[in-house]
């Protein structure tokens, strides 16, 4: 197939293929390594009773193979696990069961997703506005003193770990100016309001690193593209220069942020771990993190495939959009 739906097309079947590696790699990182399977998955807390069940429900005794393919058929059509007295289904697509809580995986993680959605997506309006404004500007005030101020504030930004940029804030807006509550999760079907107004520190937060990186990348997309012999046509012919930045060069920038932007939704959602963590925020993180503690393994790889997913689904999303931006991508 040719042209944009061509182009599609190949970027989902190449997507699939990815999910599909990923998962390969995470079996065998977690479910193919040397020592008691069936000990490390159950946890450290289970019967021999209830660790020869764990062994049989992850048929231990067959094939490598063949257990990847009973682990692949829970996620696509679900399975039955044993507790013992009875059979509990879990339905697919079926990550496995806690076997410190009894609960399925996929239910767990719902609970937990939309607190690092909110997170993330907040964060990331918050870093494209103040990136991408701080990049122009910076572009647009070459060689000036704003230009220096704001290139010095951006490599302080990218040099700052997420959990001092949050510890300040916390210290400072939270605890001297009493600006801000210090944040717990409101659910944002209870009240918007205070569910914007409790995430507001933690947006910021994760959102001032992540600017700074977008900062750098715009301003050097623009001054590359201010520098193209259109842009110097355009002033030849007395084209404000307010208009050539907004209606051209900023378009021609924007293709690699719109790359780096999926990067990072997808890199975030797995590397909430700190902020999650620092602001108390029970989402995605915050869970892996206490699942890591207790060695409840089935959590552990339901959170990491789900990160994975969303890596790779944000890097396919931003495919499409890098070709939206730039037709010649779908030649390619």
């Amino acid at each position: 197939m040719n042209g944009f739906g061509g182009f599609v097309l190949r970027r989902a079947i190449g997507t699939v293929v990815t999910l599909l590696a990923i998962s390969v790699i995470i079996y065998l990182v977690f479910y193919a390594t040397p020592g008691n399977v069936a000990q490390i998955t159950c946890g450290p807390r289970c019967s021999p009773v209830q660790v020869h069940q764990v062994a049989q429900q992850l048929h231990l005794g067959d094939p490598l193979y063949v257990r990847y393919w009973h682990f692949l058929q829970g996620i696509f059509v679900g399975q039955d696990y044993s507790t013992g007295t009875s059979v509990q289904h879990c339905s697919a697509p079926c990550l496995g069961l806690s076997y410190r809580t009894d609960q399925q995986v996929t239910q767990l993680i719902l609970t937990k997703l939309p607190v690092s959605l909110s997170l993330v997506f907040g964060s990331m309006v918050l870093w494209l506005v103040l990136g991408v404004g701080t990049g122009v500007l910076s572009a647009w005030r070459r060689g000036r003193l704003t230009e220096r101020l704001l290139t010095g504030i951006t490599l302080v930004g990218v040099a700052t770990p997420v959990f001092v940029i949050g510890l300040v804030l916390m210290i400072v807006v939270c605890g001297q100016l009493q600006l801000l509550p210090f944040p717990q999760y409101v659910n944002f079907n209870d009240d918007p309001e205070q569910w914007a107004w409790n995430l507001l520190l933690p947006w910021f937060s994760l959102a001032l690193i992540e600017a700074a990186a977008f900062a750098r990348l715009t301003r050097a997309s623009m001054l590359e593209t201010l520098a193209e012999d259109h842009i110097r046509t355009f002033r030849a012919y007395g084209v404000g220069e307010r208009s050539i930045i907004g209606r051209h060069a900023l378009r021609g920038a924007f293709a690699p942020v719109i790359a780096l932007n999926a990067n990072n939704v997808g890199s975030a959602v797995g590397g909430a771990v700190l902020t999650e963590t620092l602001f108390g925020l029970p989402g995605i993180g915050q869970e892996l993190v206490h699942a890591v503690n207790v060695v409840d393994l089935p959590v552990v790889v339901g959170m990491v495939l789900v990160v994975g997913f969303f890596v790779v689904l944000a890097n396919a999303v931003a495919d499409v959009l890098y070709a939206v931006a730039d037709r010649r991508v779908v030649l390619a």
